[in-house]
């Protein structure tokens, strides 16, 4: 039984070795979530100076998505919308978007790939940067749904009296989210807008 490839150059492998790789790295994907909840937290260590960790953050924008009645693919794409801010600083809105992409709504990734662009809005003026970059998007399908996000959910969301839910709140709708199938057509439903909001879930959830 194999426990690894027989060549050392990839033109020179063969079906054993690629079928091998296939089923081998099919199986280590079974653990992306896991893998993803452990770099989430490792976000605790990130950036400092705001009055919140960049966990802290990521769990207070979900709490509120949450208290808002979001749906899964809302929830698990505002958690991870800024893991990417230890491994890709410059762009660490494109990178979530990237892990996101094959297994949540488009809607969803477009604007996890685009909230940093919306964001300039609260602060660009201070830094300057141009606060309306977003307003090169104005005519996207999905623009009015990143504008609530970043208002709603990522710009409230420093505050350390705000009554977070825990990590572990969040931890199996991670799980299922990146147990789908990638690229599903029936998860990634372009042109779909789904609202962020739902008040019956609301209620529910209280």
């Amino acid at each position: 039984m194999m426990d690894q490839v027989k060549f050392t150059a990839m033109k020179d492998g063969d079906k054993e070795d690629y079928d091998f790789l296939t089923e081998h790295e099919v199986e280590y994907t079974r653990g992306t979530a896991d893998r993803l909840l452990t770099a989430l937290e490792t976000l605790d260590e990130g950036l400092s100076g705001y009055q919140v960790t960049r966990l802290g953050h990521s769990v207070q924008s979900a709490t509120r998505a949450w208290r808002d009645g979001a749906d899964v693919d809302w929830l698990v794409a505002t958690l991870l919308h800024d893991i990417g801010d230890i491994f890709a600083p410059y762009n660490h809105d494109e990178y979530a978007a990237s892990i996101l992409k094959p297994f949540v709504r488009e809607q969803c990734t477009w604007v996890v790939e685009k909230h940093g662009d919306f964001q300039m809005l609260y602060y660009g003026d201070h830094v300057g940067a141009n606060p309306h970059k977003r307003d090169a998007f104005k005519e996207h399908l999905y623009f009015d749904d990143c504008a609530a996000f970043c208002e709603r959910w990522d710009q409230s969301s420093f505050d350390p009296t705000y009554d977070s839910l825990p990590l572990d709140h969040f931890r199996d709708m991670v799980r299922e989210v990146f147990a789908r199938t990638p690229y599903d057509p029936n998860v990634i439903l372009p042109g779909v807008r789904v609202p962020l909001q739902d008040a019956t879930v609301a209620t529910a959830r209280r």
